[in-house]
Order: C-alpha cells, then structure tokens, then sequence
C-alpha cells in the first residue's frame, strides 16, 4: 500500500498538516482537508458544493468535531487553530494511522484498546458527501458527539460571522440549515438506527469565530474564519459497525452509508479495471489513474447534455480550454476512457468562437474568455490523439468543419492579433496588456511574461495541427493539398528560431525587442510534439498509414533536437519538472511564495511546473533512444503523490532546491502528461 502513514507522520502536526486529501463528485463539487483534520485553507471542507455544475462552488459544511467517549474517558478527535496561534484541541495526537483505500481517506484513531475508523467520500453525480464511522475494535461501545461547522460562501472567499443567522430546521434524522432564503439548503443526516442511540441538538447561532488558516496566511491572504454550529449528533456506535453522516444539498441522499461506500469501491475498481486493459503498472501509477478521473466533470449544455470537461486543478482552478486539451490523452485516451475524450470535444466544439477556444469560464458565469493562442492549438492535437486511439470517423466528420473555420481564422487573423505569418508560416500572437500563451501571469496591467510575436511553441503547435489536418483530410476523402503546403511553408520558416550562439531556440521571435534568447521549457514541445515524433502506443495501423501518406519534415534537425534536450536538461530540469526560466537568467526568481504580487512575478520566472516533466521525458526518449533513462526521469513522481496532495500531483514547485511544493495540490496537466509518458516508454519504448 503505497498511500499509508503511522504515527510518524499522523502524529506530527507539521508533517500532518502539510498532506492534504481531496474526494470529488464529478460535478465541480469536492470535499479536501489534512490527515491533521486541520483547516489550513479557506478552500478546504467536508462539502464544497458546485451549486452551478460545474461552477457555482460554496462551502457549505465546513467540518466535523468529533469526540468519543469510552470508557468514560473523552477522546477528542479534532484539531482546531484559533487566531492567537494556540491549538485546542490536539486531536492528531490519537491517530494511528491514515492511508487511501482507492480514492477514500481512512483514518484510524488508537483509543486505548479501541480503534475507530473514519471514511469521507463523495456521491458521484451529486453535492452528497459521506462520513462513515466503524468501531473497528473495542471492548465497548462508544459514544460518539459530532459537532457540524457549517457556512455558505464561495470558496474563494472567507466569512466574519457578524450577526448572521441562519435558519435551522429539525428533521427524523438530522437538521436542515438554510443560509437566507434563496440559498440551497443543506441537509445533515444520519443512518443511525435506534440501537445507536441517535439523536441531535441544535444549538441556536452558536458561531466559532478566529478559525486561523495558515495557508492562507503564507499566501498573504486574509486567513481568519467563522463557521456556525448548526447542529451536534450524538450517537452510540457498537463493536464491528457503524455509522454515516451525510452533508448533502439533496433532500432525499442515499442514507444508507454501506451502500454508498460499496458503489465508491467499484467506481474505483472500474477505473482500474479499464487502466488495466491497457497496461499492468506500479502502485504509484495505478493512484494517478484514480486521481486522473478527479478533474473530469459534467458540463451540460441544452445541445449536449452529456457534456464533459476538465477541471484545471484543486482545490481552487475550474475548467480551463487550455489545460483540458493539454490533459485529454493523459486523463481519458491514456486510462481507456475514449468516450469521454469524445464528449468533451464535441463540448468544446460548441464553444468555437472567431477561431479559438476559450481560455477559462468565470466562476460566477457569463460569457467565456477568449485570451488564450495556444488552447485552440493544442485541441488539434487532442483530436489527433483521439483519431488514432480509436479512428472515430463521424466524430471526425462531425467536428471537420469547425477545424477548417480555426484554421481560416488563423490565416486572416483573429482576436489580439493572432494570426498566420505568410512569410514565413509562423504564428504571430499579442497585443500590449493581454497575456495569450501558458505563462499567463498578470498583476493589474502588468503581463510578467508578454511573449508578444512569435512563441515557439504556437508554431510547433501549429505545425502540428496542420499536418494533422492534411491527415484528416486523406481520412475523409477531402483536398488536403491546401494543408500540406502550409505545413511545408511552416517547416521552411521554423529554422529561424534556432540560436546557433547558444545551442538552443529562442523562445519568442520577431518581438518588439527583436528576438527572445531567454532559455524556457517552450522549445521542448518542438521535440516532443510533431506526428513522427510521438511515441505511437495509442496509435492502430490507421494512423501509422496516416503517417506514411502525410509528407513530413521535421521542424528541427537530429543535432538541434539534441541540443533543446541537452540545454533543458542542463538549466531547466529538476526532479518534478522543468523551470520556466533558467537559473542563468537575470530576471530568474527561485522562490515562490507571500501576496500575489511576489507570487505572480515568480509564476513564470523560474518556477517549476510538473506536467512539463512529460513533454521532456517524451523528447528526451526521441533524441536518445534510452526508454531506462527516460523512465528514470519519472521516478521522483513516485515519491511527490506522497507529500502535498496525496494520490495526486501538484501544480508547481520552488526553483530552487529542495524544490518544496506550492500552488494547487492536484493539478490535472501534471497528473495527465506524467500518466502518457509512462505509458509511452512502459507500452513500446522507441
């Protein structure tokens, strides 16, 4: 079991605290919290809530305080940071042990000869949230007192009691609490039966103010808060079973916590069983392969409403047009789950808008925004993915038209002056005041990294698309003459990004400085991306024809492949990911943390970002033809799902040795690009 802690960790607050957990509902909702059961984010509950699938986030039930009484000694099994920095009580000193069973946290708390389990988990589908208790070994029953602090804000958000008050229902087997008259109500309920002893008291606006987050606090944000009791259940629970309380905005949840819990364990069993088809795995990886169906979520539209997309990251990020078309394969077409990667673009096809996709929806709702030159591109790429996995020719077909309407608007020109250079078939991006690539870091009108001309990447992803094009358009039976010759006119001009005085590529050509030396990760996706170049252990004898009837050049010679690797390699890379930004530079910062000013400017200046581990791994592979060496670049993954978000990998990590994780704690492009790299050297090597 590679996700299992003793008293080691459990019992060591900065160790405790400092491992977060994360159940989703496949709808936006989640819940996450520490293996301490301390708040240490405003972000983190037992129900946050997507009131507005998959948005609309609310912290509705912010967490349980548990005390057990055996023996008629009280055992209080919570831990609480009040703003003048004490901490009452220490409930982390009682446990034994914490692992995941599948994607469910499992707490063991040791009291005396007693043992009692603790199991949170969501209800797919639904803003339910299930915490099960069973008394795994005891001489006694014990009882049980739960206080439930609950809330209703967005997630971003914090909240000063002041003299709110909400409204408090009594029901059979809980409480209903209605925030104000239009919120969504919250249901607390029980499956206690009459031997349990059960009952409830629900005490009248009992506020617990000066909760102190101290993530927050790091993060140079407002870090106190307020949670009202709505309600204590009191319950017996007997040697060898149990009992579930349910957090739900559902009026009529599934109450019987056995039930709930058996359907969660073949979800999970599921998701295994379809990675298995594809390939037998470490513990480590069969964990990404759970945690990968975490970002993937239901976005209805009245024309689809089966929709699906991708969740860029928790606990903070909603969905991103960039970061869902970067994660496809990983999440879906890597995992077995093709007709998921279906649906989500023949979503997102719905949002096509003057050639681009959007780069983010609003948590609040309203029109998406369309400040992104890279997300449209890389959707290209994801369709590629797709085809070859499965060779779905009405999917194809379907989507045919609104791939020649992008690749039009990129010709003529589109939004913030993105367009096709005709000179010399690079794609020409930015405008003063708007951030288009990935590194999108922006403080009020400041745009860290502008990037405005030529980013390398976009011409490789744009290389990419068009002779993805031409191969659609052979499957088709359609002209596809048109989209060879711009290809070909893309690979006659892609030599001007290689800087012979240094061995490597510029990162930005044609800015309005010139041209761009700064050594970043861009320039490794003119490796890893091109068709011939991706390692084909998804592809059928379909797309290797597709290859061979597509004319092909490639964009950088063996010896300028070589040196992209070996530069990236030598300044960029570290154990969990490349820098965005060589050491060497002057502007490199090498730390990441304070306000959002210190934070921002970091962003792209040096920090290490983990999904870039994939696209170097897969260049790495192509340049050397070592599959060993390459699997050994993925090995410290093995250890980072064990530290910050546990079963799951982070967003970004400090420059600088040692390297400390920061940022959100489950980032779905890191866990995608790292499940595709293994899969590539683990299916076929090269």
């Amino acid at each position: 079991m590679v996700m299992a802690f003793g008293r080691e960790i459990c019992c060591n607050l900065d160790s405790a605290e400092s491992r977060e957990w994360l159940v989703t509902n496949g709808i936006g909702g989640y819940a996450s919290g520490t293996i301490a059961n301390l708040l240490t984010r405003r972000y983190h509950g037992l129900l946050v809530a997507a009131l507005k699938p998959p948005l609309g986030r609310t912290l509705m039930l912010a967490k349980l305080d548990e005390t057990a009484v055996y023996h008629d000694r009280a055992y209080p099994l919570y831990t609480n940071r009040w703003a003048d920095a004490t901490m009452e009580p220490h409930g982390y000193n009682y446990i034994e042990s914490f692992h995941l069973e599948g994607t469910t946290p499992v707490w063991r708390f040791a009291l005396a000869d007693a043992i009692l389990e603790k199991r949170i988990w969501m209800q797919q589908g639904a803003n339910t949230t299930y915490i099960q208790y069973r008394l795994h070994r005891a001489s006694q029953p014990i009882a049980l007192a739960v206080k439930a602090l609950v809330n209703y804000r967005d997630y971003h958000h914090t909240t000063s009691a002041g003299d709110w008050q909400m409204s408090l229902e009594t029901l059979e087997r809980g409480v209903c609490v209605t925030a104000f008259p239009k919120a969504a109500p919250l249901y607390l309920l029980t499956d206690a039966t009459p031997e349990a002893k059960f009952r409830v008291s629900a005490p009248l606006y009992n506020w617990h103010y000066g909760l102190d987050l101290a993530a927050e606090k790091r993060r140079g944000l407002d870090c106190c808060e307020d949670h009202l009791q709505a309600a204590t259940f009191h319950m017996t629970i007997a040697p060898g079973s149990s009992l579930t309380l349910i957090a739900s905005t559902e009026k009529n949840p599934e109450l019987n916590g056995g039930t709930a819990l058996e359907v969660r364990r073949a979800a999970d069993r599921e998701l295994l069983q379809n990675w298995s088809k594809v390939s037998e795995s470490p513990d480590w990886i069969n964990h990404l392969v759970l945690a990968a169906d975490q970002f993937i979520v239901s976005r209805p539209l009245p024309e689809e409403p089966e929709g699906k997309t991708i969740v860029a990251g928790y606990p903070w990020f909603s969905d991103w047009g960039r970061d869902t078309m970067i994660s496809l394969t990983g999440l879906t077409i890597c995992t077995g789950r093709s007709e998921i990667a279906r649906s989500i673009l023949r979503t997102f096809a719905r949002y096509v808008d003057r050639g681009m996709l959007p780069n983010r929806f609003p948590d609040a709702g309203g029109a998406p925004e369309y400040n992104t030159a890279d997300a449209t591109l890389w959707y290209f790429e994801a369709i590629r993915a797709y085809i070859d996995a499965t060779g779905d020719d009405e999917l194809l077909s379907e989507l045919w038209h609104t791939l020649c309407e992008i690749v039009e608007w990129h010709i003529q020109g589109t939004r913030y002056n993105i367009r096709l250079d005709p000179d010399d078939g690079l794609i020409y991006a930015g405008e003063k005041g708007v951030q288009l690539t990935w590194m999108d870091a922006k403080i009020g009108d400041w745009v860290v990294t502008p990037r405005i001309g030529k980013p390398i990447e976009l011409s490789a992803l744009w290389y990419n698309a068009i002779q993805a094009m031409a191969s659609f358009a052979q499957k088709l039976g359609k002209p596809h003459n048109e989209y060879q010759q711009l290809g070909d006119r893309t690979a006659a001009g892609f030599p001007r990004f290689w800087n012979a005085s240094t061995g490597y590529c510029y990162d930005v050509l044609d800015g309005p400085d010139g041209h761009d030396s700064s050594l970043r990760p861009n320039q490794i996706f003119a490796v890893s991306l091109p068709l011939d170049s991706i390692p084909p252990h998804s592809a059928n004898s379909l797309s290797a024809g597709m290859r061979q009837e597509t004319r092909y050049t490639p964009l950088l010679t063996p010896i300028q492949q070589r040196g992209v690797v070996d530069a990236c390699a030598q300044q960029l890379l570290t154990s969990v990911g490349l820098r965005s930004l060589s050491p060497q530079h002057p502007q490199y910062r090498g730390a990441y943390g304070g306000d959002q000013l210190q934070r921002d400017s970091a962003y792209h200046q040096g920090t290490v970002w983990g999904w870039l581990i994939g696209p170097f791994v897969l260049a790495h592979l192509h340049v050397y033809k070592d599959p060993a060496q390459a699997s050994e670049f993925l090995e410290p993954m093995a250890h980072h799902i064990r530290g910050g978000g546990l079963g799951s990998l982070g967003e970004i990590f400090e420059g600088d040795a040692p390297h400390s994780p920061r940022g959100c704690t489950a980032q779905a492009w890191t866990v995608a690009e790292v499940l595709r790299a293994w899969l590539a050297i683990n299916t076929v090597g090269v």
